[in-house]
């Protein structure tokens, strides 16, 4: 029996890189798992979904997109009618920009927030409801060790990071009476689309700082996230966990 057995989860952003690594972990644990990405990414979730069956999990895809209020409510319904219930949901999908602060454009900073920022805010915003109602779940957001202190060159997303711990904070103490638990992961280098198309010398100076001199893998925050979705999780809120390679330290 997997750390999940008979749960059902929602992960966004998850036609690749963390998201797909999220997902396909949590369905190893026994999750029934709603893969969901923006629809010109469904080729990508689809990919996802098939990763999962091949290995003998349930999984299905549905298209998201974050920013719409209209799409984050959907997506929680989706569960629900596919799989009568919604445990753990992963607020994943993200975006950065790559430049000194002030050539950052007021349209780049807002898509960034935008996605990044207001996307886990609508998440939760439509999950949270489902869950109390329910009794009980788990929400993971995934933030950065670029919540926890400066990246340079990366502003709005930093800014966006900090912002997402401090959502998962409030919603921790606001709903844990009502069962609800929520937490965030913080990855540094991690093996995603994202990290293969930023500058080499910015991947450099990530890994620099790090204790564990690699990139890390997608499946690898999966493995923290699945625990932090699991009943062995359950006296654990409001946490910002690093999964950095020792590069908060």
């Amino acid at each position: 029996m997997g750390l999940l057995a008979g749960k059902a989860a929602v992960v966004t952003g998850a036609a690749g890189g963390i998201g797909r690594g999220v997902a396909r972990e949590l369905a190893r644990e026994g999750a029934s798992v709603l893969v969901s990405d923006l629809g010109s990414a469904a080729r990508g979730g689809e990919e996802t979904v098939a990763l999962i069956e091949d290995e003998g999990g349930t999984a299905a895809f549905t298209p998201c997109d974050v920013t719409s209020e209209r799409d984050c409510a959907a997506l929680v319904a989706a569960a629900l009618e596919r799989f009568g219930r919604l445990d753990c949901a992963v607020n994943n999908a993200g975006i950065a920009v790559h430049k000194p602060l002030a050539d950052v454009t007021g349209e780049e900073y807002d898509r960034v927030l935008g996605v990044n920022l207001k996307g886990v805010f609508l998440g939760m915003r439509a999950q949270i409801p489902a869950m109390v109602e329910r009794g009980g779940g788990a929400i993971v957001n995934v933030a950065s060790v670029a919540g926890l202190q400066a990246v340079p060159l990366i502003s709005p997303y930093t800014a966006s990071k900090h912002g997402i711990i401090g959502l998962t904070r409030n919603a921790a103490k606001e709903y844990g009476e009502a069962g609800v638990r929520v937490n965030a992961v913080c990855p540094n280098a991690i093996r995603t689309p994202l990290m293969d198309a930023s500058p080499p010398e910015f991947v450099e100076e990530l890994i620099r700082p790090q204790a564990i001199k690699r990139v890390g893998e997608p499946e690898e925050v999966g493995f923290a996230v699945a625990y932090l979705c699991s009943d062995r999780a359950a006296f654990v809120t409001g946490v910002a966990l690093p999964v950095d390679g020792g590069y908060a330290a």
